[in-house]
């Protein structure tokens, strides 16, 4: 069997952590460009890291094993994000660009591609199935499952279409017999001579040796250009024996990690039962020998038995436990505290003492070590017993003392240590309602008023989010002149790469793992700003798909005439929340973002009172924890309509979706025409239709790609391939976005950002 975890990340991991142990160590720096430089080093091995141990837990298929390298995949992504919100703070962008460590580092910008972890939707299947079961019968109680789709007559429609195609045929053959009759009777009338059959062949053999010759120079310039590397040999398009190999062997090897988990899950509960069986008196027996001798000890040195620890203090562990005196901080800037680190070290540190070096040569299945189970368990029937023996202890300290030390038991009260008890409903979080939902108590029905109103889009608009057509993060290129604009001055318009890593690093990543949601820098709001067509809404749609997200809408024209009033607005949102962090991970969308921070409503949406979420939506985003995994995401196509000041209170992570550059669009036309079901062929100039689309947006090009590639165009598509002439009617009638307005977003977002605190010892 495979290492769990490759030697090369097993390397790099002991160096960084070694590292970042150092540098704990070392002065403060003052230099802004040095602070940046070693953020970046380590942000770019961490993502390399990140890449090899997320192949490495999606291959793997021992149980154990693959819980060590969950907790350091899971501490290596959390320490990313704070490494990012690092760069963040020092830069005061969201944007950083690193072409010069990659150049130094000897990297290409693939190597720092945040991947995203196979597990966060394989591990949920069963819970999105789930989710589907609970939807469709919310359907078919509600009636909408009965619609029928508006039927029409196929039959006559073909029935006339194809006797008009037989109709052009016989005219056209028709008129081809009149056109050659007509030329034999004026042959006649003018007395031509037949035909020079001498001529005519050698005009034959003309056409056909050029012909000929023309062919084999375009096969022998083709094989040049294969040989070059410059066009993809003619077998590149058609799936290999050896990729539909390996397609089979990850569906088995699925099957395999999933028979394994499950047999490690039964395993835990039987050998803990049986060391609780067979052990468990001997475990007790020993502990109740150690705090005898503990009693022993301290009345030998003090002269009376010792007060017995209650259960507050730990009981019997409070005895051996030592304390560590406290670190103090050193002045200056050096790297933040990280809650990720040690979470690394003792994963790392687990797999070196447990796996690498464990002769494994008896498990070729690679199925659960139960020795490793036993040794973990028996720590936690030990911890179960010690509450019973820390009873009886307690019993038998009390009747020392009473027949040693003549002593009479104290009657402690109880006292109030940690304060009044607070009462279950009144835990210091308010609830968003004064009131019970009534008919909304369960959450079925929860879920069932939820579906309707606020579940992707609305229900009567569109289908709910899972079982939407999978949209994942959009194609796109990275950006190579960022840091040499940067370094005369000039912020460089970020690329579709540094968007969607955004969207990885503060959506995707938090929202997919508990456990780096929990310590990782908090982000609870997003805004998407950018002119219409970028893909706003449809890197909401990624969002879910890659997390399983359930997706939610509180734009202000899904809500207009809902529950109105201030009691109905609290319930609203106390019903739509209440199901969001039941059923986390979830994205609230809010379209339109500006409409709630209207600086002045129009008069003609007065009636849908955009501003409805103003004051409450500053209260809600205090109320969620970092164990909820909810994440505001909010649209705009115009931030400047808003008041900029309580707009970005809100949304303090704002990211500009730009328009495509050159590359980017390159790189969306191929994608864009090959997934509507076009073939990209050498007489399709993708570099002309990239060079003429500057201006247009991802929405421009699929407009136009889907105009162009209709059904009939696909027919013809073995006999007539797809050229660039023919998408640019499509594109022309479309308007473009001009420089002068993506400026215009550029200096209005990024002007609002305040300035960092690290900012003045670097200026």
């Amino acid at each position: 069997p495979s290492p769990s975890l490759s030697k090369e990340a097993q390397e790099a991991l002991n160096g960084l952590l070694q590292r970042e142990i150092e540098d704990k160590s070392l002065k403060p720096q003052k230099d802004r460009i040095t602070v940046f430089q070693t953020l970046a080093t380590f942000y770019i091995k961490y993502v390399q890291i990140f890449c090899n141990l997320e192949t490495v837990y999606d291959q793997i298929v021992h149980p154990q094993k693959r819980l060590v390298i969950r907790q350091v995949l899971e501490g290596v992504m959390g320490r990313i994000l704070e490494l990012k919100n690092e760069m963040v703070e020092l830069e005061n962008s969201e944007f950083h660009y690193f072409d010069d460590i990659l150049q130094d580092l000897k990297l290409s910008p693939e190597h720092i591609e945040i991947p995203i972890p196979r597990y966060f939707i394989r591990e949920k299947l069963k819970v999105l199935r789930e989710r589907e079961k609970i939807l469709a019968q919310i359907l078919i109680n509600s009636g909408l499952q009965d619609i029928k789709p508006v039927s029409i007559p196929w039959v006559p429609v073909i029935q006339i279409s194809e006797r008009a195609r037989q109709g052009r045929l016989r005219a056209t053959f028709m008129k081809q017999i009149y056109l050659e009759e007509k030329r034999e009777r004026q042959a006649r009338l003018q007395g031509v001579k037949g035909p020079n059959l001498d001529a005519a062949a050698l005009r034959i053999q003309k056409v056909w040796r050029g012909f000929t010759q023309w062919k084999k120079t375009v096969k022998m310039r083709e094989e040049e250009m294969i040989f070059l590397g410059m066009n993809p040999p003619p077998q590149f398009q058609r799936i290999s024996a050896s990729v539909a190999r390996a397609q089979n062997v990850e569906t088995k090897r699925c099957e395999v990690q999933g028979r394994h988990e499950t047999e490690y899950e039964k395993a835990l509960v039987s050998i803990k039962t049986h060391l609780r069986e067979v052990e468990g008196p001997d475990i007790k027996e020993s502990l109740q020998d150690q705090i005898r001798q503990w009693f022993i000890e301290c009345r030998h040195i003090t002269g009376k038995f010792p007060d017995y620890p209650n259960e507050e203090e730990g009981g019997s562990t409070a005895i051996f436990s030592q304390k560590t005196p406290d670190q103090e901080e050193e002045e200056g800037w050096k790297m933040a505290p990280s809650n990720f680190l040690p979470i690394m070290e003792e994963g790392n540190n687990q797999y070196k003492d447990v796996w690498q070096n464990r002769d494994e040569r008896w498990n070729f299945p690679q199925e659960y070590d139960p020795e490793l189970i036993k040794e973990e368990k028996r720590k936690e029937v030990e911890e179960e017993i010690r509450v019973q023996v820390d009873e009886l202890m307690r019993q038998e300290l009390k009747n020392l003392k009473l027949a040693v030390d003549r002593e009479k038991e104290k009657k402690r009260k109880k006292g109030k240590k940690g304060g009044k008890k607070v009462s279950a409903a009144r835990d210091g979080k308010p609830s968003l309602s004064h009131g019970r939902t009534g008919f909304a108590e369960s959450m079925q029905n929860l879920y069932s008023v939820v579906v309707f109103h606020y579940l992707n889009y609305a229900l009567y608009n569109n289908t709910v989010s899972h079982l939407l057509s999978p949209c994942f993060l959009p194609a796109g290129e990275y950006s190579y002149l960022g840091t040499t604009l940067r370094q005369v001055d000039i912020e460089p318009m970020p690329s579709l790469t540094d968007v969607r890593q955004l969207i990885a690093l503060y959506g995707i990543l938090p929202l997919g793992s508990q456990a780096v949601h929990e310590k990782a820098p908090l982000v609870k709001a997003l805004l998407l700003a950018g002119p219409t067509g970028v893909g706003k809404k449809m890197l909401v749609h990624a969002l879910c798909t890659e997390t399983g997200a359930n997706l939610f809408n509180l734009s202000a024209s899904n809500i207009a005439g809902k529950y109105p009033g201030k009691s109905g607005l609290q319930m609203m949102l106390h019903m739509v929340f209440k199901v969001a962090k039941q059923l986390q991970p979830s994205v609230i969308w809010i379209g339109d973002a500006e409409k709630t921070f209207y600086k002045k409503v129009p008069k003609s949406e007065k009636e849908m009172e955009p501003k409805r979420l103003k004051k409450n939506l500053p209260k809600i985003l205090k109320s969620l924890k970092a164990e909820d995994r909810v994440l505001v995401v909010g649209t705009t196509q115009r931030p400047f309509d808003a008041d900029l000041r309580p707009f970005c209170r809100v949304y303090k992570k704002i990211l500009l979706i730009p328009r495509p550059d050159y590359a980017s669009r390159f790189v969306l036309w191929k994608h864009i025409i090959l997934q509507n079901g076009g073939a990209v062929t050498k007489s399709l100039n993708i570099s002309c239709l990239a060079k003429v689309s500057d201006g247009f947006t991802q929405g421009h090009i699929v407009y136009a790609v889907q105009t162009v590639l209709s059904e009939r165009r696909l027919r013809q598509m073995t006999n007539k391939p797809l050229t660039a002439a023919e998408f640019l009617s499509s594109l022309a009638r479309q308007d473009p976005v001009y420089k002068e307005e993506e400026e215009t977003y550029k200096v209005k977002l990024t002007s609002t950002r305040a300035p960092s605190s690290l900012e003045p010892p670097f200026r």
